[in-house]
């Protein structure tokens, strides 16, 4: 076939089932949003469209943009994999998400203050004591402890899909040190370098203005009495799968990457190792997790963390971005709570529904669970990543029957939810559009106000069928494109 040839996919095969298709309405009935998007790809030739996407790929490879994917023979790194088709969302549904998101963040930070505080929440028994004080990720050394602002989280990554009406509901939170942020910053500024004259042709909202923001918010939480802070971003180093981001986000809000070994605590102050003395640190964006953040006060044999660190945040000297002790409040068990926590606390029904949760921890619901584990995606609480999780209609007897064993041995590490054939949107491969699965990772920052930048992280679980988007699993991403009309 002529690569001069227009590309003009052929969508005869192109699947349509149950699931909310992101560009289809029905065979033959494309999306307004999705017009101009297939006008201009179905003009292009396909050396063309090849081209450009050998562009994008080089352009990742040249920023050393890879993702760490774990018991994969072909190595751990690998690039980031892109999709050159955006996905499209209204400006009326982001409406939306922003207003539930919004909504989300400022209950579940009240409840972070109350579960370590007076404890109303859990005296009242809207949420169980024992759910909480038995989650790995509830943190003693939190409880009546001052938290700077009263933000416990200041930077949150809330995972939606679309259900088959194409609504949109909350699948997880991420509170503790959420990533990716990077790939949806870096997947803009290379779909803005190949497609320019799509972004003429529609009106997308920017999402540039992150890091800023970032910085803005940060910079919110220092400690009283200091004006001018100095802000660092703290990483577990080069080995971590998300230095790279670690690398790029510090360099775009002109702060200093560290790691533990760099910093120092003396007299519940902490400092920065510089060339030319120690330099107090007054705000930490971390991206280490609370076990091994502090030896002294977590795990001793953490190598990665600054000893004292906890002591000189109790002090007040310090601010940690995210709080320690966040993790509890995205247990995945905790999760089916959360209507009731924005209802507790706002007095508000969800704008963002959650997607129906069996916790194993309830014998009844454990039963349901077990007599069904062939249609049911089971999680362990605690992971993420996609991994400590068993997708039913994929799994072998085997396999179920491994689950089974494991939540009968341990029932509140596990929680059950029905399999949702949640929205596919177009992906490009080889001379056509074929359509993959797809989620959504807005970003969310707390600080002296919520902000929001327009649009997410979107995921796409390559592999034909799967339904596992998570980048560390095989999963690759798109940009995603909130239209301003």
């Amino acid at each position: 076939m002529d690569n001069l040839e227009p590309l003009r996919p052929n969508l005869e095969d192109y699947l349509l089932d149950n699931a909310y298709d992101e560009m289809f309405a029905g065979p033959d009935q494309l999306r307004g949003t999705y017009e101009v998007l297939m006008e201009q790809f179905s003009a292009l030739p396909r050396a063309e469209v090849e081209r450009r996407k050998q562009a994008a790929d080089l352009s990742f490879l040249n920023q050393g943009i890879t993702f760490t994917v774990y018991g994969r023979d072909e190595g751990t790194e690998k690039i980031f994999p892109y999709d050159l088709l955006p996905r499209m969302i209204t400006s009326a549904e982001w409406a939306t998400v922003e207003k539930g998101l919004t909504q989300r963040i400022t209950a579940l930070n009240l409840f972070l203050k109350d579960i370590y505080t007076e404890g109303r929440i859990l005296k009242e028994g809207v949420v169980p004591r024992e759910l909480v004080y038995s989650c790995k990720q509830f943190r003693r050394h939190m409880i009546g402890l001052q938290v700077p602002r009263n933000v416990y989280i200041a930077v949150v990554g809330t995972d939606l899909i679309r259900l088959e009406n194409g609504e949109f509901v909350v699948l997880e939170d991420n509170l503790r040190v959420p990533s990716g942020v990077s790939y949806m910053l870096t997947n803009r500024r290379v779909m803005k370098r190949i497609f320019p004259q799509m972004f003429r042709k529609y009106n997308v909202r920017p999402i540039e203005q992150y890091t800023q923001l970032l910085l803005s918010t940060l910079r919110s939480l220092a400690p009283e009495g200091r004006p001018e802070p100095n802000i660092v971003l703290l990483s577990p180093g080069v080995f971590n799968s998300a230095y790279y981001e670690h690398a790029y986000l510090a360099r775009q809000m002109g702060i200093e990457l560290v790691e533990g070994r760099d910093l120092v605590t003396h007299d519940n102050v902490v400092y920065m190792r510089t060339t030319s003395g120690l330099r107090r640190v007054d705000v930490i964006y971390r991206r280490v997790d609370d076990d091994f953040i502090d030896p002294m006060s977590f795990r001793g044999d953490s190598m990665l963390g600054v000893a004292g660190l906890f002591n000189a945040y109790r002090a007040g000297n310090v601010t940690l971005a995210n709080a320690f002790g966040t993790g509890v409040a995205d247990d995945k068990a905790l999760y089916a709570y959360v209507p009731d926590i924005i209802k507790y606390y706002l007095g508000e029904d969800p704008v963002l529904k959650n997607v129906e949760t069996y916790l194993c921890a309830r014998p009844i619901e454990r039963q349901h669970v077990l007599a069904n584990l062939d249609k049911m995606v089971v999680k362990a609480v605690g992971e993420s990543g996609g991994y400590g999780m068993l997708i039913g209609p994929q799994s072998t007897a085997a396999q179920r029957e491994e689950f089974a064993r494991k939540i009968e041995a341990d029932p509140r590490n596990y929680i059950a939810q029905p399999t949702i054939q949640f929205s596919r949107a177009p992906c490009l491969f080889g001379n056509g559009f074929e359509p993959r699965h797809v989620d959504l990772r807005p970003y969310v920052l707390y600080g002296d106000k919520v902000s929001i930048v327009p649009g997410g992280l979107t995921r796409v679980a390559l592999k034909k069928g799967s339904l596992v988007v998570n980048s560390s699993q095989g999963g690759g991403s798109k940009d995603t494109w909130v239209l301003s009309q």
